[in-house]
């Protein structure tokens, strides 16, 4: 009698035991509006399907609220989650939280951008200066030989990705092309397209001749896009953009964008939770894993590999 309660007092509690063993993976992006992070939200829900943990997502709506992230990471502390997987808006203001949550013992996973911290198990994200100076590159073979002026609008000041982006961007034209003159890498265009128009818009008056511009974001992309457009020197200026939505694909499509260089925030998601879980569950990570990047042209916009990366079925894990 005594052995049937106690394996009946087992059988009621162990549920119980289970159901708090179960991972918990808190997903913090950047922002929430752009196609981008739709798609690094995708992927991470197909790594906790697969590893049958729960991910909670959630994150400023706008790029530019370090605030409002900062409290996002401490509130997940406070609730004791297993992990947190953070693209960092700032590469400095972020790092009191992660190293907060690493005392605690929840594992962070960083993805996107970096941090100025080691208080995190690894790094997933593109090699972003390996990406600028991909960009230089093409846009080195664009322009020739010939004497040429380029410009890089950046982004916003204390986002890691982009700035290094920006910098692999300007050591590369260096590199590939001495020839080419910088006329203007200091203005930070802001995190929406708007701003970014306004940016645009005032490069485009104050500089009249200018052969070639980078831009290292979707909304800086759309921006100058605008910028060009409006101005009537679309197709005349050499634009090469970063990342991939549906309004640069179309323009690149016409000829108003020359080429993108395009993560896989799909893979960022994925590998970011996947990594998350492996450190929960002490298996040995990768302190640093390269998601990869890859330039896209109206000319390869067909191939199928190129297909699956800029336009993932999101329908299929977000709805």
């Amino acid at each position: 009698m005594q052995k049937f309660c106690l394996s009946l007092l087992a059988l009621l509690i162990l549920p119980v035991f289970s159901l708090a063993a179960k991972i918990t993976v808190a997903v913090i992006p950047k922002g929430t509006i752009h196609e981008y992070w739709k798609t690094v939200h995708a992927g991470a829900v197909k790594a906790s399907r697969e590893d049958s943990v729960d991910i909670i997502w959630q994150g400023p709506s706008k790029e530019d609220d370090r605030k409002g992230q900062i409290e996002v990471v401490q509130n997940f502390i406070s609730r004791g989650v297993s992990a947190i997987v953070l693209a960092p808006l700032d590469e400095t203001a972020l790092a009191r939280p992660v190293e907060a949550a690493d005392k605690r013992g929840i594992k962070t996973v960083i993805i996107d951008s970096d941090l100025k911290s080691k208080a995190f198990a690894s790094f997933v994200a593109t090699d972003n200066y390996a990406a600028g100076k991909l960009a230089a590159k093409h846009m080195a073979d664009l322009l020739g030989k010939k004497p040429s002026k380029v410009m890089v609008m950046r982004y916003l000041e204390g986002s890691a990705s982009n700035s290094y982006r920006e910098d692999g961007f300007l050591d590369g034209i260096k590199e590939y092309a001495p020839n080419v003159q910088v006329i203007s890498s200091n203005q930070y265009a802001g995190v929406t397209a708007e701003s970014a128009l306004k940016t645009a818009q005032n490069l485009l008056n104050k500089f009249s001749e200018v052969d070639g511009i980078f831009t290292p974001n979707a909304p800086t992309t759309f921006g100058m896009l605008r910028a060009l457009q409006t101005a009537g020197r679309a197709k005349k200026v050499k634009l090469i953009g970063f990342d991939a939505t549906e309004p640069l694909l179309n323009a690149m499509k016409v000829g108003e964008i020359e080429g993108l260089v395009v993560q896989d925030p799909f893979r960022i998601g994925y590998l970011g939770v996947k990594t998350a879980v492996a450190a929960v569950r002490g298996q040995k990570v990768e302190k640093r894993i390269d998601t990869g990047a890859r330039f896209i042209t109206a000319g390869n916009l067909s191939d199928p590999d190129v297909k699956e990366l800029v336009s993932p079925d999101l329908k299929k894990w977000l709805e």
